[in-house]
């Protein structure tokens, strides 16, 4: 018996279904050129009760130092939001205590990702925003890509930066000084889309700025693209 058989069973078919997702979502990481060896994570948070407290959902996130390979959902480690194991054999991910404070604090996140995508990273190094000179740009993330405080591994201090970068941010990534980037999404197929996206435009940009300096798009313009793509675009 584990701590995850005291929930109800619609919470452990949830896990089991994040299981699944997170596992398969974890492939894209090195498919897009994201991460190399174990470094990267993806987790999604399990909702254990929509009318209660959100310290008492779950996250799913990957098992620390396992390379993507050995990656099968049951492989996946189950977590409380306060980082603490609640099903699972191995060691979460070093960035369990990040994940899950996010979570605590942005109600509306339903996934977190973080690589160390080369381009990204980069910016990140030299604590650099990315500057909103592409459509897509405006498109994905509403401006400029921001940079989060530095901040060590081991506790919630990345999660602290991480929120309090993007809690009034429209983008759903931020560069963590000297580290790299971490993006959020409502789930964690859209956080890990913005993983893509965002080492996409850090590259752009990055050739861009090597061929003069890029010309930026007018505030207007970008809350114009931003509005349409975020409630036009697509099937709905």
């Amino acid at each position: 018996m584990t701590a995850l058989d005291e929930y109800a069973p619609e919470v452990r078919d949830a896990v089991a279904r994040a299981r699944e997702q997170v596992s398969r979502l974890h492939a894209e990481l090195p498919r897009w050129g994201l991460v190399v060896w174990t470094a990267g994570n993806v987790s999604q948070r399990v909702v254990v009760d929509p009318a209660g407290p959100s310290e008492r959902d779950l996250l799913v996130i990957k098992p620390s130092g396992v390379t993507y390979d050995e990656l099968t959902p049951e492989a996946m480690v189950v977590c409380d939001l306060e980082g603490n194991l609640v099903e699972g054999t191995r060691a979460p991910s070093s960035d369990t205590a990040a994940h899950a404070y996010v979570y605590s604090h942005l109600p509306h996140v339903g996934g977190v990702v973080h690589t160390h995508s080369t381009y990204a990273t980069a910016w990140a190094a030299r604590a650099e925003p990315v500057p909103c000179v592409l459509t897509m740009m405006a498109d994905e993330f509403g401006g400029d890509i921001p940079v989060g405080p530095f901040a060590l591994i081991g506790d919630d201090s990345i999660g602290r930066g991480i929120v309090e970068t993007l809690r009034d941010s429209r983008s759903p990534a931020v560069l963590m000084r000297n580290h790299g980037p971490f993006t959020i999404g409502k789930d964690a197929k859209a956080a890990v889309k913005a993983a893509v996206m965002v080492e996409e435009v850090a590259r752009t940009v990055h050739i861009s700025r090597q061929l003069g300096e890029p010309l930026p798009i007018a505030q207007s313009d970008v809350d114009s693209l931003y509005a349409r793509y975020q409630n036009v675009y697509g099937q709905h």
